[in-house]
């Protein structure tokens, strides 16, 4: 192997990488204080603006017209001890940084029993940042990736008991990369390292359906398609030896976000007390390979992947007080990654969620929502790494998560 393709590869494996920020570890369900604080067991219900990710039949059943407005604060906090290719004992933590993706909605009932809406959120997001000089330098030291997903979308209710709905999701992401690159048997003062920035775009759609066949119970079903991201970007490098001819200049890539289905039964034994739990399907299977291509030499570069179709259950309740609002629930989201594809750009592992909320009715048009939600990953261990990690070791993880909605009834 030339040592242009040396560069070439391991670059290829950094992009690699950076693309798995539209994966597992970085899907985000946090679209609504009010469902957040409720283990996210909201798609049987959808009575407010966050029906556009939920459910969007739920439209269909809403009376008047709303701007539902909020942001998630998550802050990530995790460590990594290892490798033990290397040296078992050592211990580096993430460098900590607040992520705040944001949800905004607005719905209106349109002629008689049709309900539209528009709403902007970011699906799929956050990133890790690591220190520049640590043991894990040539596999990533930080990733940023943002999506804007784009949703106009209509309900129709059919009768007292049925809602359809249906949408359009038009997705915008970039992604920026910054890792150290190795050169084999080259003495160089320092190594070069790599920026990356990539931008994409994609269609996809959603529907939804919402029946209630007695007062006190609901069910939902709703299903996002997969969203094909063609991305396309610069890769720069500092220093840039003249002498390793590495591939700066565009690059492009072509990767599928997954599927996304829920299963929601809601049950209201009060008036003033509504349960519901959910089933979340994740299509990951989607996500088998990726082919990069390097344009300033004409390379491309196809990596298996092989992610698991995974789940999420989802629990939790409201209790109303008069203006007051009362939320809990809980949440358990099952890992995509599989043991031999782990890596510190997006350490990933099984998570319990424990959630608390509230709501409150400053007026009858104007609304407050809250909600905590503590993301508890398991300690995972990463045996016997594909040979382009190499990178076997131990993640420990945990994120805070702080949401705030406003809502405005019309």
């Amino acid at each position: 192997m030339t040592r242009v393709r040396q560069v070439a590869g391991a670059f290829s494996v950094a992009l690699l990488l950076a693309s798995q920020a539209f994966a597992g570890g970085f899907q985000l369900n946090e679209h609504g204080a009010r469902a957040m604080a409720q283990g996210g067991a909201f798609a049987a219900r959808a009575t407010d603006g966050s029906a556009l990710y939920f459910n969007p039949a739920g439209l269909g059943f809403q009376t008047t017209g709303s701007v539902y407005i909020g942001m998630t604060a998550i802050t990530p906090a995790g460590s990594f001890l290892g490798p033990r290719q290397k040296n078992p004992s050592e211990k580096t933590t993430f460098i900590s940084h607040t992520f705040t993706p944001i949800n905004v909605a607005v719905t209106s009932p349109f002629m008689d029993d049709f309900h539209v809406g528009i709403g902007v959120n970011n699906p799929f997001g956050l990133g890790t940042e690591w220190p520049d000089n640590w043991v894990g330098k040539f596999l990533t030291t930080r990733v940023d990736l943002k999506t804007f997903f784009i949703t106009p979308t209509v309900a129709y209710r059919v009768n007292d008991q049925l809602s359809v709905g249906a949408g359009l999701n038009y997705v915008i992401g970039s992604v920026l990369l910054e890792r150290a690159v190795s050169v084999v048997s080259v003495a160089l003062p320092e190594p070069p390292r790599v920026s990356m920035t990539l931008n994409a775009t994609g269609v996809g759609f959603n529907v939804g359906l919402l029946y209630k066949p007695v007062e006190e119970i609901a069910v939902g079903v709703s299903y996002r398609s997969a969203v094909t991201i063609d991305a396309e970007g610069v890769a720069s490098f500092r220093p840039n030896y003249a002498a390793l001819s590495l591939p700066a200049g565009p690059v492009a890539a072509s990767i599928t976000l997954p599927s996304t289905g829920f299963v929601g039964v809601a049950y209201f034994p009060l008036k003033n007390l509504e349960l519901e739990a959910d089933l979340q399907y994740i299509g990951w299977s989607s996500y088998d390979e990726l082919a990069v291509e390097f344009k300033a030499n004409n390379t491309t570069s196809v990596s298996p992947k092989k992610y698991d179709n995974t789940f999420m259950i989802r629990i939790g309740g409201e209790y109303t007080l008069d203006m007051l609002h009362f939320r809990a629930g809980y949440l358990y989201d099952r890992s995509p990654v599989k043991t031999e594809y782990m890596e510190p750009l997006l350490p990933d592992a099984n998570r319990n969620g424990y959630n608390l909320g509230f709501g409150y009715d400053v007026t009858d048009h104007f609304s407050i929502d809250v909600a905590y939600l503590f993301l508890k990953f398991d300690q995972r261990e990463a045996v016997n790494t594909i040979p382009e990690n190499s990178f076997d070791g131990t993640y420990s993880t945990y994120v805070d998560l702080i949401g705030v909605n406003f809502g405005y009834r019309f």
